[in-house]
Order: C-alpha cells, then sequence, then structure tokens
C-alpha cells in the first residue's frame, strides 16, 4: 500500500490523503459560495503529521487572503467538520508565508467570479501597471503611493486599466468605494448600463 510520509518519519495510508483532497475540492468559500477553497488559491495542502499523543493525523493548510480576513474563522471550522463527519482525523494550520495572491486564483474561478457577478482581479502582470480607476475619492492613500511607487519604476506604463461589467461587459466603468461587499473586493458602477458590482481587488 502506498504510503505518506510524516514530519517525525511515521506513515498514513496515501488514500487517506487522497480522500481527504477529494472531499476539500468541493468545499466552497463561506463568502462567494460558486468557487471552492482550492481555485481561490486559499487550500495549499493536505499532508500527514504525528499528533502530540503519537498519533498520525492529516494537517490541512490554508492561506488567507488577507490578514485579518473574518472568513477564516469559519473556514477552518467547514475544513474541520467536513474531515470529521467522514470519519478521518485532522487538523487545520493556517499558513501566512508565502503570503496570498489574486495570481493564485484559478482561470475556472474567474469565469465563476463573473458569472455570479464579481469582476475577477486582473492578472499580476496586469495590475503592476494599472492605475485606481475612476476619480480618487475613497482610495486609501497607500494604494495611491504604492501605484506612485510603481508608475515610477515602470515609465510609460501607467495606462489605466478598465474593469469590464460583468453584466453588460462595458469597459465604461468607475470605482465608487475602494471597499466593496468584503475588504477584499472594490464596488464600482458600471456607466453604461448603470448596474453597480464588485471588483475583486488584485493582490
Amino acid at each position: 500500500m502506498t504510503m505518506a510520509s510524516t514530519a517525525a518519519g511515521t506513515a498514513l495510508p496515501q488514500s487517506a490523503v487522497e480522500k481527504a483532497w477529494a472531499l476539500l475540492e468541493s468545499l466552497t468559500d463561506p463568502e462567494i459560495p460558486v468557487v471552492t477553497l482550492r481555485e481561490l488559491g486559499i487550500l495549499r495542502d493536505v499532508r500527514t503529521t504525528v499528533a502530540q499523543d503519537g498519533t498520525e493525523q492529516l494537517e490541512v493548510v490554508i492561506t488567507p487572503t488577507y490578514s485579518g480576513c473574518p472568513a477564516m474563522g469559519q473556514i477552518e471550522d467547514d475544513v474541520s467538520n467536513l474531515l470529521q463527519a467522514h470519519g478521518l482525523k485532522g487538523q487545520v494550520k493556517t499558513q501566512l508565508a508565502p503570503a496570498w495572491t489574486t495570481d493564485w486564483i484559478t482561470p475556472e474561478a474567474k469565469e465563476k467570479l463573473r458569472a455570479y457577478g464579481i469582476a475577477p482581479p486582473h492578472s499580476g502582470a496586469d495590475h503592476d501597471c494599472q492605475t485606481p480607476s475612476g476619480n480618487l475619492n475613497g482610495t486609501s492613500t497607500s494604494s495611491i503611493i504604492q501605484f506612485a511607487a510603481r508608475s515610477a519604476s515602470n515609465p510609460g506604463r501607467h495606462e489605466q486599466l478598465a474593469v469590464p461589467c460583468p453584466q453588460c461587459n462595458s469597459h465604461n466603468t468607475t470605482e465608487t468605494s475602494h471597499f466593496g461587499s468584503t475588504a477584499c473586493k472594490a464596488l464600482y458602477r458600471c456607466l453604461d448600463c448603470m448596474e453597480p458590482f464588485d471588483y475583486f481587488k488584485p493582490y
């Protein structure tokens, strides 16, 4: 039987790790239920370790989208409850490094976000040269300073990247608030169909 290594040199059947992955593949984000934790890049790893009592158990590694994310407590509970419901002993470990980035969001998840009415984030290559959209009211000073620093280091690459409306796909949109329904999203309005929508801010 194929075995999985642990930090202490003991092992669990690989099937336990595979079973956990299969279960967690369908676990969705509590704030955006159309995408899974795996698709968002929050679910980082499933591995084996040794508990304090010497028994082997699973360890599920998650990384928060940003420091202080209020959904992380719910995510930890959801993961633990799912494992327990299927007879798997395990614990959840929150790992902060490397820091989460929107580049970890899968292309499939970005399409699901768009269909749900949330404009997905630009890729890292794009948002490095993105200006704050619309007027700057509500945009944090740190965001403006960071943008200015990026512009200084990338002269000639400061064209504004429009955020397409997920409703009508118009690029004629503007930011109305730097924070939307959650801190990781900004609130936008389409100037063509006039519908408000969230934009998942790139990090």
